[in-house]
């Protein structure tokens, strides 16, 4: 049930952010502006420029959803269901390579797509001049969402090590601690010891505490992860879909299915190597898979009455991406890069480490790209 518990949670900020980033721009498009002064003409409306049809935009819209809620499902489940594929399971290098290709892509997608947009909405010149062009807004709120991340991630892991440690989590890992038994059945009489490299003992108990300790792990990176993705993924939705520019919806499409993929497939190795149950993998993947075309659908919605040029939606925006930058930057290099760069596996095997970093550059590099267009 805390499982669950917590996907409620995310609901409920999910909602919160959807409302405080729709309601207030409402009033700021029917005029009540705050503002001293007169806003620059560029200011006044949402959508402008030569490049402007509706019905064109509504099309590419509904594409949009359909074909983003497509690839999302098909990248986060791939992961998932690689089970019946020997060469993808977690313990396979295969499975390395491609989460180091994913890991890229989130962590592109934090510095080269998310930030940016933070910085163009915070200085932007609907906003005035004091505070917002005088203070870096932006990398100071990534900078305290990155501290706030690893508070979460650190308070988290010591709330479930002193409340499920010692039960559920244990009985994941004791398959584990049963095949260590049966490969070293010699020296009965210590039950405790199971192998001996040397002047090295394995204890069974250590073994099994270390092993739940690492699912714990996977599963705390799995919700946070998940969390930034659904922040930034509303963010962009709500801004495509109030759009009524074909010329940038048509691009954005196509840059959104690539990031949803091989963002979905990095969630799903999350999800994969933190063992949840079908009902928590299932609302894991629902909520991955519809947040941005939820957000699309809003956006269309609200579209006669939000401004993505009004001050209270360039504040809002700006700042709920500056914080899933934060968060985003933060996973990427320290839960994902460093934890498996860092781990046991790549650093007995330089080789497959080199190919990892390949594997990492060709994720950032593509999804860098896509900034060209997106």
């Amino acid at each position: 049930m805390s499982k669950i518990s917590i996907k409620i949670l995310v609901t409920i900020c999910f909602s919160i952010i959807i409302t405080l980033s729709v309601l207030p721009p409402s009033s700021a498009a029917a005029g009540e502006t705050k503002t001293t002064g007169p806003p620059p003409p560029q200011c006044s409306s949402g959508t402008t420029g030569e490049c402007r049809d509706k019905t064109a935009a509504l099309k590419l819209k509904i594409v949009a959803i359909a074909s983003i809620l497509v690839t999302s499902m098909i990248g986060v489940c791939l992961p998932i269901f690689s089970k019946a594929v020997p060469a993808l399971q977690p313990d396979k290098d295969l499975f390395v390579l491609v989460k180091a290709f994913a890991s890229g892509v989130i962590l592109a997608t934090g510095y080269m797509h998310v930030m940016p947009d933070s910085f163009d909405c915070l200085r932007s010149e609907c906003l005035p001049e004091d505070p917002w062009h005088k203070f870096p807004f932006t990398t100071f709120v990534a900078m305290l969402s990155a501290i706030l991340t690893l508070m979460v991630d650190s308070y988290a892991m010591s709330y479930y090590r002193k409340h499920n440690l010692g039960r559920g989590i244990k009985k994941c890992c004791s398959n584990v601690e049963n095949e260590i038994k049966l490969e070293s059945q010699p020296q009965p009489q210590t039950q405790t010891q199971t192998q001996t490299e040397g002047n090295i003992i394995i204890n069974s108990d250590d073994y099994k505490d270390s092993a739940a300790s690492q699912l714990l792990r996977y599963r705390v990176v799995a919700q946070v992860l998940e969390l930034g993705i659904v922040v930034h993924s509303v963010v962009i939705g709500l801004s495509m879909g109030a759009s009524d520019n074909p010329c940038t919806i048509r691009p954005l499409v196509a840059a959104l299915c690539f990031h949803q993929l091989f963002e979905g497939m990095g969630l799903g190795g999350c999800i994969l190597q933190a063992e949840y149950g079908s009902k928590v993998k299932a609302i894991m993947v629902f909520f991955f898979s519809a947040t941005t075309p939820f957000g699309i659908a809003l956006g269309i919605g609200l579209s006669n009455v939000y401004s993505d040029n009004s001050p209270t939606a360039l504040i809002v925006v700006g700042l709920l991406n500056a914080c899933s930058a934060g968060l985003l930057n933060y996973m990427a290099l320290v839960d994902l890069l460093a934890s498996d760069f860092m781990g046991t596996k790549l650093q007995n095997n330089i080789k497959l480490q080199t190919w990892a970093y390949v594997a990492v550059l060709l994720g950032a590099g593509g999804m860098s790209l896509m900034a060209k267009w997106a």
